[in-house]
């Protein structure tokens, strides 16, 4: 009868611990299934940016700086080796569109411009797409991270090694200011 005992909780455990590290794997693979989803939204906005910056810089040829520091972040986000590069560049990124978008609303032709306005639209498009990406993606990292630290699951993730993963948040205070231009 103990033995009986003895071998239906160990079954239980094992089940407990499979059902557990299965949880985790189909958590783990909804996070690289967000962020591969996001990565598709971001490829896009990389490759619409420099057409943007060259029909702004028929116009805007004294905001050289602007342009080259909103290729400067593109290059950097589209570079970026780990997930933190990632966000750290994208934030860039995102900072450095406020600015182009404000300085083309000191040049009335550019905004008047067909192409300027329909790749704007495309990337205000994108962008929305991208933030949406960003939530769900958020929301599944959010979910892995709390099954990761709540007791009992946080044995399972200990024991085969489930790491934290990071948030796509903003960074920095200055980065949730609204963008300033002067000339």
């Amino acid at each position: 009868m103990v033995y009986w005992i003895v071998g239906g909780v160990l079954a239980l455990i094992i089940i407990w611990i499979i059902a557990s590290y299965n949880g985790f794997i189909k958590l783990k693979n909804a996070i690289e299934e967000a962020y591969s989803t996001m990565d598709v939204y971001l490829k896009k906005r990389y490759d619409l940016i420099p057409n943007l910056v060259e029909t702004v810089k028929g116009y805007a040829k004294h905001e050289k700086e602007t342009l080259e520091s909103v290729i400067q972040a593109r290059n950097m986000a589209v570079g970026a080796k780990t997930l933190e590069d990632k966000v750290a560049g994208e934030n860039m990124l995102t900072g450095t569109l406020k600015s182009l978008f404000a300085v083309a609303e000191s040049y009335p032709d550019l905004k008047a411009n067909t192409n300027f306005m329909d790749l704007q639209e495309q990337l205000e498009r994108l962008e929305d797409e991208i933030a949406s990406s960003r939530k769900y993606y958020n929301a599944v990292v959010k979910t892995y991270n709390t099954k990761r630290e709540v007791f009992p699951s946080v044995i399972i993730a200990s024991l085969f090694k489930f790491a934290k993963k990071p948030l796509f948040e903003v960074s920095s205070a200055d980065e949730r200011e609204n963008v300033k231009v002067q000339f």
